[in-house]
């Protein structure tokens, strides 16, 4: 039971930065109709900035972390105005595709320079562990419950209290109605790319922290995708639920699985795809997602 426990502990930990990634993949998709390819890209360059405010300028976790998430707004910001503001009223495909330009720049930017190699920066971490009876939550893992928790909490309140998350939520149902009430869409694409990168540069931080960073860290972008899926593709709250599941049954899996394998292990890098298929075949519109009906 103990080991379960610890398990599902870890997963949760896993699941809430899976729900905070797949929260930008939601925002995106909700506000142009596309699929940010790049979200997973986001990711990547979190780990690789927390990397250098942490171990290259030796800066304190909280001061890394907000300079890491005032890096990701720049960079939202940059990319919303110079690649996607001209596509406004183009095809979702040429969004898509610029999302995969993006993904490729980034990749190439991040080799340049940082140099493409795993850096890791588990020691200066501040040392905190909590213990539950015989469950022990390392310090990587309890930071990144708590700054995770904390993000989505901020976002949850955002959207639900504020005029701006209001707006969002608004443009995101029909865009005509906001535009005709006088609200800026172009102000709104550009908050939600602020966010999503915002998102995505503190999971990366959180996970660049459990496991070190590298450039094929940017693969965690389609495990958020599956959280996406199995929560609904429009649901905020679905992607939180999603996330949490997918982490704990991709941790426990990958538990008592794995022994039971030939190879000996490997179940936790496919499970959020096996979920995938699954999704897709049985429920399409996800758990919370909204299944649409078209007529003729």
């Amino acid at each position: 039971m103990t080991f379960f426990l610890q398990l599902a502990i870890s997963g949760f930990a896993l699941g809430m930065v899976y729900a905070l990634i797949a929260i930008g993949f939601v925002i995106i998709l909700k506000c142009s109709k596309a699929f940010n390819i790049a979200q997973g890209h986001f990711v990547m360059i979190g780990g690789y900035l927390g990397f250098t405010f942490l171990v290259t300028f030796h800066l304190p976790i909280w001061v890394s972390l907000l300079a890491a998430i005032g890096s990701a707004i720049v960079l939202g910001l940059i990319i919303e105005r110079f690649t996607l503001r001209p596509l406004i009223g183009q095809p979702v495909l040429a969004v898509i595709m610029m999302t995969i330009a993006l993904s490729v720049v980034i990749e190439g930017l991040a080799t340049l320079i940082w140099g493409g190699e795993y850096k890791a920066y588990h020691g200066v971490l501040p040392a905190i562990t909590l213990e539950i009876g015989e469950i022990s939550i390392p310090p990587e893992m309890l930071i990144g419950i708590m700054v995770s928790v904390v993000a989505v909490v901020i976002l949850m309140l955002f959207f639900r209290y504020t005029k701006s998350g209001l707006a969002m939520r608004a443009t995101a149902e029909d865009e005509q109605v906001v535009q005709s009430a006088g609200i800026r869409v172009t102000t709104v694409y550009a908050l939600s790319w602020v966010i999503a990168c915002v998102v995505g540069v503190i999971g990366g931080i959180i996970l660049g922290g459990v496991s070190g960073v590298m450039i094929g860290m940017s693969n965690v972008g389609l495990k958020a995708f599956a959280v996406v899926l199995l929560g609904g593709i429009n649901s905020i709250g679905g992607a939180i639920v999603a996330g949490i599941m997918i982490g704990i049954l991709e941790n426990v899996a990958a538990g008592y699985l794995d022994p039971l394998l030939p190879a000996g292990g490997g179940l936790a890098n496919v499970f959020p795809f096996i979920v995938i298929i699954i999704v897709l075949v049985f429920r399409p519109h996800g758990l919370f997602g909204l299944a649409e009906i078209e007529r003729i």
